[in-house]
């Protein structure tokens, strides 16, 4: 029988602990304090695009992953945490969007989840929980997802008519989230300067896509009796996924313009039926007359 010693442990047991303690010992982090590191309080990610969100041991080189457990959440809209991914032991899931960590990255305490192709319902607040027998540690980051708008600035096709009222359009299509700013701006050789305009803006509604990504139409209206030649219109976008603003430009021609370029058409037009018809006129007579080739061949007839 194996010695025994107070409480009736025995000496092999003690030794085994001896053994078993500095190998679980250098697998945590130094001071024996399993502690995790997040990259911010907020992460900003693009829709469609890719992400990794930081979870790792601190001050850890090497773990035995398998005395580790790791398991990510994600709060919902309705603040009910779903399982996003777990691992313990030999058993990895992901829960219904294709997340992963990294198991070689794991061995040196790095538990960073990996999302694919981000969807807007994958936004919200994420919580990594790690455990390393027998400690246990966790860390939150708020995951927010953006799209950057999608911008077009065009005339619209049914006010091309002279002497009416004329619109230019500026659209943003497929942006996240719903605020955006829409401003109109216009140049002219009178005043070098970008004015910003404050009249004849209509606005609105925002739209929300299938995919709970909006589009929104300004229209700026223009009076033909008031328009300049070569006035340049500019429709500036702001949204917070663009790190600058979008900018613009349009050139609508003013009202004497199309005129001045109808005026020369007609007059392109006339003279060229005039240039032609002096041309058959001269020919023609020239043709009565006769010319002294059909001569030549008359007197080699007789």
């Amino acid at each position: 029988m194996d010695e025994r010693v107070a409480g009736g442990v025995s000496w092999g047991f003690l030794r085994l602990l001896l053994v078993l303690i500095p190998v679980a010992w250098r697998t945590l982090p130094a001071a024996g304090v399993l502690k995790v590191e997040m990259a911010e309080e907020t992460q900003t990610v693009f829709l469609n695009d890719n992400a990794t969100i930081l979870c790792k041991a601190s001050g850890s080189s090497h773990l035995d992953i398998n005395i580790m457990g790791i398991t990510w959440f994600r709060e919902s809209l309705n603040e009910t945490e779903v399982k996003v991914f777990e691992f313990f032991g030999n058993h990895q899931e992901a829960f219904g969007s294709g997340a992963i960590v990294s198991l070689p990255r794991l061995k040196t305490g790095d538990a960073s989840l990996q999302l694919f192709g981000i969807q807007l319902r994958e936004a919200g607040r994420y919580r990594c929980e790690m455990v390393v027998t027998p400690e246990k540690a966790e860390g939150t980051v708020y995951l927010k997802v953006v799209a950057s708008p999608v911008s077009v600035l065009f005339q619209d096709p049914a006010t091309v008519k002279d002497n009416e009222d004329k619109y230019i359009l500026c659209k943003s299509s497929g942006f996240y989230p719903k605020d955006i700013n829409i401003t109109w701006n216009k140049w002219t050789q009178e005043d070098p300067q970008y004015l910003e305009i404050s009249e004849g803006i209509t606005t609105g509604p925002i739209v929300k896509n299938k995919d709970g990504t909006f589009n929104v139409t300004s229209r700026l209206r223009l009076k033909p009796s008031l328009e300049h030649n070569m006035t340049v219109y500019q429709c500036v976008v702001r949204h917070i996924s663009l790190p600058t603003s979008q900018r613009f430009n349009f050139t609508l021609p003013g009202i004497e313009s199309e005129k001045s370029t109808g005026v020369r058409i007609i007059v392109i037009c006339i003279g060229s039926i005039l240039v032609i018809g002096l041309i058959l006129g001269l020919g023609y007579f020239f043709w009565k007359r006769g010319c002294p080739c059909n001569r030549t061949l008359d007197n080699d007839v007789y």
